[in-house]
């Protein structure tokens, strides 16, 4: 239990505590005062002051962590300008958040799931540039009999050149753009011979395993693959061109993370793989048995998540803040105070309902449920 749950409070602190240093890099920047800078909620562990009299602390439950605002009682409304202004002096009203134009609030909303791509981008760059990336082509080995692959047309010797549109770089690249796929064919560009052909396949659900030995509900082409003629390609990266595949790699991340989001939510891919905190405990233990670089190369796509869940338009996510000043931009002053409070209540509902269907997911993923 131990061995899970060090690595996943490493991981947590980490990834949050970048997470909101965006926020407090932007606040800082357009003179916000910040009274509070938290890694985890509840009872404080340890902390100290700095200089300008920003409280920075750990606290006892690690699954997150905020930034607070000198003044900020409510960071929606802007609608008691007035009791603000009798309240504080002119030099108080200079480091308060809600008098700061729309644009600086924006930005400093922003500055945390920015931070998180960031992290990302950092860490796939220096993956690519000091260890390397794979750009082994795949090469079919062998088609099982009677498989999605034979009855869509793939055969052995083709090389495989693209996956829904997606360039399949490396071997690697063959089982996450397959998982990743939500529509029923996915479609398949291989080179045979002097021939590029497109191909669509309708791949099989099978219960199995990842390669850490969790169960899940994956999707099987029926295909093995190899390097083509039985070399591996592993090449370290200038700066230019690292930089440019850990952008393209938190781009792709991104967007079939939103595909798959989508998905689920009109019944195309499987919900059960939707996980919480526990199920990336688990994983963050499993994976950091394979090395720091296993465990880093989780870190980078756990904050890819982080910055995008962040960015949904839900009250009490940073993507919540991000709607209603679009409002607030729109109509030329912000909602009234019981309108938020009703998106309030829908986005605290959502969050809740979700928070109950990934743990849930996590006990059976556990045995804990069948």
């Amino acid at each position: 239990m131990l061995s899970y749950i060090l690595p996943f409070i490493v991981l947590i602190l980490i990834v949050v505590f970048i997470h909101e240093y965006g926020h407090y890099y932007f606040a800082k920047r357009y003179g916000v005062g910040v009274t509070d800078f938290s890694i985890g909620f509840g009872k404080e562990i340890f902390g100290w002051n700095d200089k300008s009299g920003t409280r920075w602390k750990i606290c006892w439950i690690p699954l997150g962590g905020y930034v607070k605002f000198f003044g900020d009682r409510n960071v929606y409304s802007q609608a008691d300008h007035k009791e603000i202004l009798e309240k504080y002096n002119e030099e108080e009203q200079q480091k308060l958040f809600t008098l700061k134009p729309l644009y600086q609030r924006s930005l400093i909303v922003f500055g945390g799931p920015l931070a998180n791509f960031l992290l990302a981008l950092v860490i796939f760059f220096s993956i690519y540039t000091f260890i390397g990336k794979d750009f082994t082509p795949a090469v079919i080995n062998e088609v099982q009999k009677d498989s999605p692959a034979m009855v869509g047309g793939l055969k052995q010797n083709d090389i495989i050149l693209e996956i829904d549109g997606n360039k399949v770089q490396s071997i690697m690249d063959v089982s996450k753009f397959i998982t990743m796929s939500t529509d029923e064919l996915i479609d398949f560009k291989v080179k045979r011979s002097y021939d590029e052909i497109l191909l669509k396949i309708k791949p099989d659900m099978v219960l199995s395993e990842d390669n850490l030995g969790n169960s899940l509900n994956k999707r099987m082409v029926g295909i093995k693959l190899g390097a083509y003629n039985n070399e591996i390609n592993h090449v370290k990266l200038g700066p230019a061109q690292s930089l440019l595949h850990a952008i393209n790699e938190v781009y792709y991340v991104s967007t079939s993370s939103l595909k798959y989001i989508g998905g689920m939510i009109a019944g195309k891919a499987d919900t059960s793989q939707l996980g919480g905190p526990i199920r990336i405990a688990k994983i963050s233990g499993q994976v950091a048995e394979f090395g720091i670089l296993a465990f880093i190369s989780m870190m980078a796509y756990i904050s890819i998540s982080l910055g995008l869940v962040n960015l949904f338009p839900i009250p009490m996510l940073d993507g919540g803040h991000l709607m209603f000043y679009a409002f607030e931009k729109v109509l030329g002053r912000p909602l009234s105070q019981k309108t938020q409070e009703g998106f309030f209540r829908i986005g605290m509902f959502l969050l809740i309902s979700l928070m109950f269907f990934t743990t849930f997911n996590d006990l059976k993923d556990l045995g804990l449920f069948r």
